[in-house]
């Protein structure tokens, strides 16, 4: 619970400053959704009322959780600051339907050095190797479903894939498996839902960020991962 609480402190003061990174994204060259009406610009998005007071909520809870899951290990270290760049990413996606690569690369990159460097200085490359296991599979599974053009996903998505895929594999084969498959079930049962609510099957056939989904469903898998796929977490 030390942990957790630490976690959650140290997040909500991290979620705090996600307006102003979500502020600093560069607008993209051309509007890749002209559909869906004009682009809400970041800076736009960045200045809403309050915004910096919900982002802290949201990344201390997450934060919070996270701390509780994985305790006082150091793969903490390397994970919180990720926390806060996912609420970023999942606001922008929300409302923009993309995850900006200069957020999504960057953070890709910098986790994987902080796993280099961990498995350099305690000679323990088993994390590492196993984390770069779970960026390639499921960058690979996303890209196959963007290559077939599945509804809702985009490039952003394979991308994000490869981060989150990295992220959980470090923790273990049971967050990462949880993890992956969880943002499937987040992404679809609201639609689901609704669409049975509303009697309207075209629902099932509308565009809707999966990014969000994919980040919820990752923390799932942090969460509840060694709980519910024990096996997979002795392995």
């Amino acid at each position: 619970m030390a942990a957790a609480a630490v976690a959650a402190l140290v997040g909500a003061v991290l979620g705090a400053l996600v307006p102003s990174l979500v502020g600093r994204i560069p607008e993209p060259a051309e509007d890749p959704h002209p559909e869906d009406g004009p682009k809400v610009p970041y800076a736009v998005l960045a200045a809403r009322p309050g915004l910096a007071m919900r982002t802290a909520v949201v990344s201390g809870v997450a934060s919070g959780l996270l701390g509780y899951a994985v305790g006082w290990e150091r793969a903490l270290v390397g994970l919180l600051p990720l926390v806060p760049v996912c609420v970023a990413l999942g606001l922008v996606d929300l409302r923009t339907r993309l995850l900006p690569r200069v957020v999504v690369l960057p953070a890709t990159a910098g986790l994987v050095v902080l796993a280099v460097v961990e498995a350099l200085a305690t000679g323990d490359r088993d994390d590492l190797v196993r984390a770069a296991i779970g960026l390639v599979v499921a960058r690979s599974c996303y890209w196959l479903l963007w290559f077939v053009h599945s509804a809702g996903m985009g490039f952003g998505d394979v991308r994000l894939a490869a981060l989150l895929g990295f992220a959980l594999a470090y923790l273990g084969w049971a967050e990462f498996a949880l993890g992956v498959y969880a943002g499937f079930l987040v992404f679809a049962l609201p639609g689901l839902l609704l669409a049975i609510v509303r009697r309207d099957r075209s629902l099932l056939r509308s565009p809707y960020p999966f990014g969000p989904a994919m980040i919820v469903g990752a923390l799932l898998g942090v969460v509840l991962g060694p709980t519910l796929l024990s096996g997979l977490a002795l392995a």
